[in-house]
This record gives structure tokens, sequence and C-alpha cells, in this order.
């Protein structure tokens, strides 16, 4: 299996109160330090002025006061300034512009950080029909720089933000941590050899890793190439609404805050050299989720709702058990449908940012 997890598990807890635990690797005993034990001084987020990296830096700026974060982005497309405003000219907060795939930048960002949150990424999968080159140039080359700089430095706990889309489709059932990976499209692949490069320096350099795998996720500040956004920026403009195919392809959606608080949950508790499915309930077709919106704007799903030619791939279902996280006291509590119309406020005040 290429997910096995990589640390002995004979090694049992002796106490719930998160004391230090002894964990194996290729033989190799090291202590794993609950974070909670720890006083963490320096927190690197890659990719924290995007849509998932931007809420990872609030959730950690609340829960870790003392710390400097310390956010490295390359500024792409769908990162934006304002997702970290209100942070600038905290003493305890630095933005670093550079790319991932410079070890000179990875370095000068890494150096005496405790944790590296790795966030980063080229996401989304049409994009990467046009130019996969670009998504396994940051995706794969970017994260191999970044294990290569902490194999350097030593960072005592990374935690690798990856995607449920490596399992490929899940039509029936849900795919656990150990499933086999399946990509299906450019993105996905990129991903899944990314996480192939971690398990690399996990078994040859004892590399501190925990891998976890998400669900779509829907919040503010979500760059507007992904369906809600998209949608609701187009039904505002008075635009219909475009589906591939059938329209029925089904994905899970997470809320962002929901993640970032599993991620909180994991520096604390999760355990190195393994990986974690955070998932949620929350399924909707995309028809559904044009015609809840359509609703919400009070516009006909007839007149609104249109179809074009689907993409070359396009998998029906994604889905993952996350039985394992929520034995660690995590599970998503924030529903979609309660938190829409506050995210359509969002996005019809700032509209503006994304005009023509």
């Amino acid at each position: 299996m290429l997910n096995a997890p990589l640390w002995d598990k004979t090694q049992k807890k002796k106490s719930k109160n998160l004391r230090p635990l002894t964990c194996m690797i290729n033989g190799n005993s090291f202590l794993q330090i609950s974070q909670k034990d720890k006083i963490m001084k320096k927190i690197v987020i890659t990719g924290g002025a995007g849509f998932i990296g931007s809420h990872i830096v609030d959730e950690y700026v609340e829960n870790y006061p003392n710390a400097k974060i310390v956010v490295l982005d390359k500024m792409t497309y769908a990162a934006d300034i304002r997702n970290v405003q209100r942070h600038i000219g905290n003493k305890n907060f630095d933005l670093i512009v550079g790319d991932i795939c410079d070890l000179a930048t990875c370095e000068q960002a890494l150096e005496g950080a405790d944790l590296l949150i790795h966030a980063a990424a080229e996401s989304h999968v049409d994009n990467s029909f046009g130019n996969s080159l670009v998504f396994s140039q940051t995706n794969v080359v970017g994260t191999h720089c970044l294990m290569e700089t902490c194999r350097k430095l030593k960072t005592p706990k990374i935690i690798h933000v990856s995607t449920d889309e490596v399992y490929g489709e899940v039509l029936e059932g849900e795919a656990h941590e150990e499933a086999l990976l399946k990509p299906t499209n450019p993105y996905s692949a990129s991903k899944a050899a990314a996480e192939m490069v971690i398990r690399g320096f996990m078994q040859s350099f004892n590399l501190p890793v925990i891998m976890i795998r998400a669900n779509n996720m829907f919040g503010t500040r979500q760059y507007p190439e992904k369906i809600i956004p998209k949608f609701i920026l187009m039904l505002n403009n008075d635009e219909k609404l475009t589906l591939h195919g059938n329209g029925e392809n089904k994905r899970h959606f997470l809320a962002v805050r929901d993640f970032t608080n599993a991620l909180m949950v994991l520096t604390n508790k999760g355990e190195i050299g393994e990986c974690y499915n955070i998932g949620t309930t929350q399924e909707y077709q995309n028809i559904e989720m044009a015609k809840m919106l359509c609703g919400l704007f009070d516009k006909s799903e007839d007149d609104y709702i249109t179809y074009v030619e689907d993409r070359p791939f396009n998998d029906g279902r994604y889905a993952v058990n996350w039985d394992k996280i929520t034995a660690l006291g995590w599970k998503p509590k924030i529903s979609l449908e309660e938190q829409m119309p506050e995210i359509i406020k969002w996005y019809v005040e700032r509209a503006e940012r994304w005009a023509a």
C-alpha cells in the first residue's frame, strides 16, 4: 500500500494528557513532543496569502499570540494581500514574497521554525489541463525544496496539506487513509507526486511530517474560479450559471474554519508519520449548488442555469472517511446552507475586486 503508516503503532500512549510519545520510523526512535508541552516561537505557513492559507494564519495568530507567524507566498493570481492585511504591522507577523521552488528563499523563511504548514499549491483542476507543467513545478518541485530545507534545518514538525483528489474517483463509499492513490488529472497527480516525495524524505531522513487530505472547502476569500464564489459573482452580475456535463457530479464541502480547527487539533495531537483525512457529510451535486444559489438570489433556475461540454475527465464523486481525526476530538460544525448568506454578502460587497 502506498499510504501505509510510517510509524510503529506498537508504541502506545500511556496517558491522554499529551505527554511526550516515542515513535518509530525505519526502526529509529525519536521523541515526539506535544506542541502543548513545547512553546512554539516560529510558525511558517506557505501560501498564507491565499484562501485556505490566510484562514490558517488567522487560526494560528489567535492560538499562538506569542509566536512569530511567517507567511511565504509567491503572490500569484489567487493570493491577495488584503487576505492578511489585518496582520501586517503586527510585530509577530512577517510576509515573505517568494517562490517555494527557490532553496535560498525556503531557508530564509524556515530558519528557526518550530512548525511548517505547507499549504502553497496550484490547485485549480481546470487550469491543470491547459498548463500542467506549472502544477508539477509548484506542487512537486516546490514541495521537494521545502522538504530538503526542513531536512537541512531539522525542522521539528511539518504539516503537509494535500487533497482528497489523490484517491481519485470514489463513486461509492469512502476512501480511508490507507487506500491506494489513483489521481485522475494533472492537478491531483502533482499532489500525489508531492506526497511520494515527502514519504521518501520521511523514510530516508526521518522527516517529522503529518499529511492531511481534505474535502473541497468553502468560505470567504476564495478566488472566484471555484464553484461557490464563481456562481455568486455571476448571479450578482445577472449572468447565467454554466455547469459541466449534466451537473450531477458530487462534491463534499468543508468549511474552511472547520479545516483550520482540524489543523490545530493535529498540531496538538496528531501523530508524526500519519496521514489524516479531513471531511464532512455536506455533499452536493453541482446542480444542487447552482439551484441553492439561484434561490438565494431570487432568480429562476430555468432562466439562469445552462450546461456546457464536460471537461476531458470530470470525476463523479470524491469522498473520504475521517474517523481517524474524529478519534482525536475533532468534528465539522459549520453548515454550508447556514453560512451561505454571509459568504454571498462578503463577495457582493467586494465584487469590484474581480470586475473585468
